[in-house]
């Protein structure tokens, strides 16, 4: 049985958690993004994506194929 392959996501912190709302800190958190400049590469789904959406503007985001 062939598994298939799952897309992955490269997110890269860009700008800094301070001052930043205690929702959008945990979730960046959640990412495991602590500090700028800290990627991380996470699977292309629903949750991740919903994720990258409450705080895409401290991120930016590459698709890995």
């Amino acid at each position: 049985m062939a598994k298939a392959k799952t897309a992955n996501v490269n997110i890269k912190l860009v700008k800094s958690l301070n001052g930043r709302l205690s929702k959008h800190k945990a979730t960046a958190e959640s990412l495991g993004l602590r500090k700028i400049g800290d990627t991380t590469v996470q699977p292309d789904n629903e949750a991740t994506r919903g994720k990258i959406a409450s705080i895409g503007y401290l991120l930016q985001v590459t698709e890995d194929k």
